[in-house]
């Protein structure tokens, strides 16, 4: 399984996360930053991390959702690709 950790600015524990799927699928996820428009190719499973992204401000998850690979986010949902989103 390809998977890929999406990065936003205030979020905690990507890098637990990376390991966390190095050791379950034997293969190290692709890491995007919020501001990428694109998704790796061939990405199975994307997870966003926990934590406060854009850092801890009221509707944080708000201006989340607005990020330029959100729009890939949602279409690899919409294809019945995997999302998992750790609060």
């Amino acid at each position: 399984m390809k998977s890929t950790v999406v990065v936003f600015p205030g979020i905690n524990r990507e890098r637990d996360m990376a390991r966390a799927l190095t050791l379950i699928s034997g293969q190290a996820p692709a890491m995007v930053w919020h501001a990428d428009t694109v998704l790796p190719a061939g990405t199975d499973l994307v997870v966003v991390p926990g934590g406060f992204s854009y850092g801890d401000y009221l509707r944080c998850g708000a201006i989340a959702a607005r990020a330029p690979i959100m729009d890939a986010v949602r279409s690899h949902a919409g294809r019945g690709g995997l999302v998992l989103g750790v609060c």
